[in-house]
């Protein structure tokens, strides 16, 4: 079985939208039974909201408990970070990528942002 489809937080904000391109791929995902998961840094991101009334329930209904970040996952996002320009902001960005390049997962996102980590392995959705 492939790894599941891990998703940032712009990706799973869209996904609670409908007529998105980001819902009806989660719905594809889903209905195929391909597992989807999310970082407990992307979860935190998108706890911090504003969420719509059901929105949390909605989330871990789809992906399940989050995926915890290892010493490995550090090991890997602070490389991200030097590799990619050490920009103080992206640190979270680094941390959410590491978790997918390590899982060998690829990552879903509406954040063009993450393309610039794909030269250090990480696989778009």
């Amino acid at each position: 079985m492939s790894a599941p489809v891990q998703v940032d937080t712009s990706f799973l904000v869209r996904s609670l939208v409908p007529d998105t391109a980001e819902a009806r791929m989660m719905a594809a995902w889903l209905e195929a039974g391909r597992p989807v998961a999310i970082s407990v840094v992307a979860w935190t991101e998108f706890l911090c909201g504003p969420l719509a009334d059901g929105d949390r329930k909605d989330a871990l209904q789809m992906l399940g408990e989050p995926l915890p970040v290892l010493g490995r996952h550090a090991t890997l996002a602070a490389h991200l970070f030097n590799l990619t320009g050490r920009r103080r902001s992206s640190l979270p960005d680094c941390v959410i990528a590491a978790v997918a390049i390590d899982a060998k997962a690829p990552l879903a996102t509406a954040d063009a942002g993450f393309e610039r980590f794909t030269q250090a392995g990480l696989q778009l959705a």
